[in-house]
């Protein structure tokens, strides 16, 4: 590389620091081009244009620093003038001011209007509609309002299983719950493997528990409604209950679908402990739309639950038939950490950072832990940058500092579960619990 001068050297970290300012690398790439550098002008010309395509300065730039020579611009033609005869003095008018124009392009003779539209008409509409509409139009004025769903079906086809990070147990789970059914039919016919079914996600919050729901529409091929406790609520009576039988119309019609119900223990609390006879009624609807009719309307609706605390949910939604299969989503292992560390790193100026090391440094830390933990490291970077008035990267210091300030928000949360499962494991309900707690010595 070339000397550079200490402007140049001081722009260049700068966009480092902020990839996605435009106007600031923009401003670099003008001064590249200055010195000579017509190359580096370039590239830095195309990432800005990568981050706003329609950016008139970079493309000009960009057009510069290639040589391409810029487009004349073009003046407007003057409108030509129709001569006109002169007036006699009998046909001067008397009390028309002479600015104002005597017809309309209406009113100009040999002015076609129907071949005006047809020539711009991929670009203008008509200028009137003729016809009667025969459907009522919705809000949006784009149909019948009984064929639109009140319920947003996403289609999370990007998001697959590969992009979860690690947790190799809870996919071989998922794999022989919902995913190897799905992609073997002949099998699935053969051992009467239903295509419905439900599953409940718990553990730590901020596991990834609903991204992995998502993971599964995504393996699926499927749809994606995900709802919560302010999804149904209502303060008029029985319009709870309508909420929850349109979410389940909705999945039925969309099959496959998956229903992801987040904070399950809010929405479907034990009705022994709910004093509200509507959050009682909520609970009802909801297991008879778990059953459907003789289980045939569930049929490609797969439903996923997530909560942190699974010993506060109705024991009805768990029996089987409904959420019949439990799955502990524990804080991410090493691979996951890796993976989710740098995700988060990814877009961040950073050097020189081990993160076999730092994964070491976040035993039990769940995926909003690691977050936190970059978010923390650029603050200091920032703070050390704003004082010294010289930008610098991300190291390992810092990070290693903000991990060490930082303790893993699952602690209190497997406090609680330990009392659980020493006491409250009927039926082995939380096997796989009482398994981790003893290979962690927490029990």
């Amino acid at each position: 590389m070339p000397d550079e001068s200490p402007l140049i050297r001081s722009l260049r970290a700068a966009v480092a620091a902020a990839p996605e300012d435009v106007p600031l690398r923009l401003h670099f790439a003008e001064l590249l081009l200055t010195e000579g550098r017509g190359d580096e002008a370039v590239t830095e010309a195309a990432v800005a244009l990568q981050h706003a395509p329609g950016d008139l300065a970079a493309r000009t730039l960009m057009a510069r620093a290639m040589g391409v020579p810029a487009a004349p611009e073009r003046t407007p033609a003057a409108p030509a003038v129709p001569e006109q005869a002169p007036a006699t003095p009998d046909e001067a008018p008397t009390d028309t001011p002479t600015d104002t124009p005597t017809d309309t392009p209406a009113e100009r003779p040999g002015f076609d209007w129907d071949a005006a539209e047809q020539e711009v008409g991929h670009v203008v509409g008509p200028r009137f509609v003729t016809g009667e509409v025969e459907q009522p139009l919705t809000a949006d004025g784009s149909g019948d309002p009984g064929d639109a769903s009140a319920w947003d079906v996403d289609r999370p086809g990007a998001v697959r299983l590969a992009d979860v990070g690690g947790m190799q147990e809870v996919k071989d789970r998922l794999e022989a719950a919902f995913l190897a059914p799905m992609r073997n039919p002949e099998l699935r016919k053969l051992y009467g493997k239903s295509l419905r079914g439900g599953l409940l996600l718990y553990g730590p919050p901020g596991c990834g528990k609903t991204f992995i729901a998502r993971a599964v529409a995504g393996e699926l091929g499927a749809g994606f409604i995900s709802v919560s406790l302010s999804d149904i609520l209502d303060m008029y009576i029985g319009t709870s209950e309508k909420n929850v039988h349109d979410i389940f119309e909705t999945a039925r019609a969309q099959a496959p679908c998956v229903v992801f119900l987040d904070e399950l223990d809010a929405l479907g609390a034990k009705r022994s402990r709910t004093h509200h006879s509507g959050l009682r009624n909520v609970v009802n609807q909801l297991l008879t739309e778990l059953d459907g009719i003789d289980g045939a309307e569930n049929e490609g609706v797969f439903v996923l639950a997530a909560t942190n605390v699974p010993w506060d949910v109705d024991l009805a939604l768990r029996r089987p038939g409904r959420l019949d299969r439990t799955l502990l989503v524990l804080p991410p292992d090493a691979p996951a950490r890796e993976a989710i560390l740098r995700y988060h790193l990814r877009e961040r100026p950073i050097e020189s950072v081990d993160l076999g090391k730092l994964v070491k440094a976040t035993e039990e830390f769940s995926g909003a832990d690691l977050a936190h933990v970059c978010e923390s490291a650029a603050e200091f970077a920032l703070l050390d940058s704003a004082r010294t008035g010289t930008v610098r990267m991300i190291n390992m210091k810092d990070l290693l500092a903000a991990a060490k300030q930082i303790r893993p928000s699952s602690e209190s949360w497997f406090a609680s579960a330990r009392n659980v499962a020493m006491f409250a494991n009927d039926g082995g309900m939380y096997d796989d619990l009482v398994a981790y707690l003893k290979k962690k010595r927490k029990l």
